[in-house]
């Protein structure tokens, strides 16, 4: 069995928490949650600090202090923030008891299966500086996050 089996998120090693990133930057797309009904939505603009190509972090050890909004699960509670990540996020799955899906580089050994299995935000994500001074976030969301 392997450790993401076995352990819950709070009892994992830094190195095990780490390994469960995907690398799909779906975390680091802008999210607008409706004041109203407090559903969150995943739009294609990027964070300033995400390589869209690879889809890392340009600074990922200071990402909080040079982008206060970005939420370091490891230091927040993870039940109220869970909802912000996708849907196929490895964090959110086990965190609501579900498996990682097959695609996971987990499970299948390698990086490269985030991208075949059309899940990397390198083939839609956008900065913030190619937008058209006319666009808001809102003409940018791609999908609704329960």
């Amino acid at each position: 069995m392997s450790f993401w089996q076995e352990k819950s998120l709070a009892d994992m090693s830094p190195a095990e928490w780490e390994s469960l990133c995907d690398g799909c930057g779906q975390c680091c797309l802008h999210k607008l949650e409706d004041e109203d009904t407090g559903q969150v939505a995943l739009t294609r603009i990027a964070c300033d600090l995400l390589v869209i190509k690879t889809c890392r972090c340009r600074h990922y050890e200071q990402r909080s202090q040079l982008v206060p909004e970005c939420l370091d699960l490891q230091q927040h509670d993870f039940a109220t923030y869970g909802r912000w990540l996708p849907k196929t996020c490895a964090y959110r799955l086990l965190g609501e008891g579900k498996p990682l899906p097959d695609w996971h580089p987990l499970i299948t050994g390698t990086p490269a299966s985030v991208a075949a299995a059309g899940m990397s935000a390198a083939a839609y994500a956008k900065k913030t500086a190619s937008m058209k001074r006319s666009e808001d976030y809102e003409d940018h969301i791609i999908a609704w996050l329960d």
